[in-house]
C-alpha cells in the first residue's frame, strides 16, 4: 500500500496534492480503490461549481458497489480527469498519478491544516 509523502489525505480516503498555491488535484487513496475492488465508472457533474469542505463532488463506481467523493477542502471544481471517462481501471492501476480525479481552486488554505499526512492517513487505515 502506498501513502506517497508529499500528499493530504482525508478520513474519507481521498487525496490532496498542491499544484501551486491554490490550485490542487485530488483522487481516491491507493487504500480506497483497493477497497472498492475494479472501478467501472466515475461520474463527476460538478465541474464549474464551488463546493464546501466535505462535500459530495462526485461519485465511482465499482463492480460491486458506488461510493461517494468527498471534497477534502472547499474550492471550485476546474476540472475532471478527461482520461477516467475512456479508461476508469487508471483509478485501480494508478491512483496517485495517471488516475487522479478533478482539478480544483483551493478557496481556503487555512483548511489544509485539517487534512492528514501520510503518517497520519497510515496509522487510520493499518
Amino acid at each position: 500500500m502506498l501513502f506517497p509523502e508529499d500528499l493530504r489525505y482525508t478520513s474519507e480516503h481521498e487525496w490532496l496534492r498542491l499544484l501551486s498555491e491554490d490550485e490542487a488535484l485530488v483522487g481516491i487513496t491507493d487504500y480506497a480503490q483497493s477497497q472498492l475492488g475494479d472501478i467501472v465508472y466515475v461520474d463527476i457533474p460538478t465541474v464549474g461549481q464551488r463546493l464546501p469542505a466535505g462535500a459530495v463532488f462526485g461519485t465511482v463506481e465499482a463492480v460491486k458497489t458506488v461510493s461517494d467523493l468527498y471534497l477534502p477542502v472547499s474550492g471550485t471544481i476546474l476540472e475532471k480527469n478527461p482520461l477516467l471517462e475512456q479508461h476508469p481501471e487508471k483509478v485501480n492501476q494508478d491512483p496517485y498519478g495517471e488516475g487522479w480525479m478533478i482539478k480544483m481552486k483551493v478557496e481556503s488554505p487555512q483548511e489544509l491544516d485539517q487534512l492528514l499526512g501520510a503518517e497520519a492517513y497510515r496509522a487510520l487505515v493499518e
